[in-house]
């Protein structure tokens, strides 16, 4: 392998894309302006909702601290590997938002960043 093809290689990495989708229990009565079966995608670093959705900025606020951990590969002991549920901020709604890894998706360093990852000796 040349030097060109080992530095393309190692300038890539892979994550997650995301479905984050509403779940509550029959019949229940939202407070988050949002239904059951409501959802978005994150790809790479965009949202994607469907046409005509909206999503409640404070949900989204409770749910993107998570959101880069569930994009990248976690041992199977650790519970992000695990715990796919977040509930809704709202103390008195019982939305939960299901978090589902779909496909993963391969990025180039150089096109998501302007600086240099450090020397393998500072890593």
């Amino acid at each position: 392998m040349g030097a060109a093809e080992s530095s393309a290689a190692d300038d890539e990495f892979e994550l997650y894309d995301l479905r984050v989708e509403v779940v509550a229990p029959a019949g229940a009565r939202l407070y988050c302006g949002a239904k059951p079966g409501d959802y978005f995608e994150l790809r790479g670093e965009n949202l994607w909702l469907p046409p005509g959705q909206s999503f409640s900025i404070y949900s989204l606020a409770a749910l993107l601290p998570l959101l880069p951990a569930k994009q990248r590969p976690t041992d199977p002991n650790d519970w992000m590997a695990s715990d796919n549920e977040i509930a809704c901020p709202d103390p008195n709604c019982p939305s939960r938002f299901r978090i589902s890894r779909l496909g993963k998706r391969r990025f180039r360093r150089s096109e998501v960043s302007a600086t240099t990852p450090p020397s393998p000796a500072r890593r």
